[in-house]
């Protein structure tokens, strides 16, 4: 069905698997195939949890792929492929399922934003985390420049991309760019694990919460209250309440549809 991608389930989690070598960049191709995958996973009710990597230990996503830069100079297929990727990212990050990008390997310019669209991000040691575009004098534009000023703030932000040097994993952990980090060989375990814990529990409250801070972010914090209350009230009618509820007054694990 892909040609880049490498797909597989494991009960109520999908992994996505990034393979296009040499160093999975971001062409169109990747993008236009990554955003049919998401919309195709948006609409299947049995994943709970979607996971991206990219093959082997060198790279998640190593970049845009500048050999198709050349012909986006004073050209349409600049736009086109600029509103290709924001299209492919904003759908990412509004996806109404959890998400988790596990960074095995280099995560530069375009590779880096595509992960900041994830709700976790785990990286294994050896990788490394940055927003080069500066050394091509130009700057992260895929929604790199207001996502990662909104995750680190603005000096920090404008720190990485005015040097444009990637960052080792342990220091991606200390900003806060990544939640945590996983010796090289260990990680993929380890992030199957987080996603199966999570899989476990209600999706409709799991699509609640994400809404919830998605939601709440872009507007003012009397009207994200407002919000999370109708969220809360639908979570709380709703048979996963119920059953979380029994569960716990039985002292039972619960089992949520």
């Amino acid at each position: 069905m892909y040609e880049l991608l490498n797909v597989q389930s494991f009960d109520h989690i999908t992994v996505i698997e990034i393979d296009n070598p040499p160093a999975n960049a971001l062409s169109n191709k990747l993008a236009d195939e990554l955003y049919q995958c998401f919309q195709s996973l948006s609409e299947n009710s049995s994943v709970h949890v979607v996971v991206l990597r990219g093959r082997g230990e060198k790279f998640f996503i190593a970049g845009a792929d500048i050999k198709e830069f050349p012909n986006w100079i004073e050209s349409p297929a600049l736009q086109e492929s600029v509103e290709k990727n924001h299209k492919l990212i904003n759908f990412i990050e509004n996806f109404p399922k959890p998400t988790i990008a596990f960074i095995n390997g280099l995560a530069l310019g375009g590779g880096l934003e595509v992960a900041l669209a994830f709700d976790i991000r785990y990286a294994e040691s050896h990788s490394r985390l940055g927003v080069p575009e500066i050394n091509l004098g130009i700057f992260p534009g895929a929604g790199g420049t207001q996502r990662l000023t909104k995750l680190l703030g603005k000096a920090k932000a404008l720190e990485l991309m005015y040097l444009g040097t990637p960052i080792t994993a342990e220091k991606a952990l200390n900003i806060g760019l990544v939640n945590d980090i996983f010796n090289t060989g260990e990680g993929f375990d380890q992030v199957l694990k987080i996603a199966k814990e999570i899989s476990g529990k209600s999706s409709n409250a799991l699509k609640n919460i994400k809404q919830s801070v998605i939601q709440g972010a872009d507007t003012n914090f009397e009207s994200a209250l407002l919000i999370e209350k109708k969220l809360f009230m639908n979570s709380f009618n709703h048979q996963d309440a119920a059953e979380g509820i029994k569960a716990f007054i039985e002292k039972r694990k619960p089992k949520f549809n």
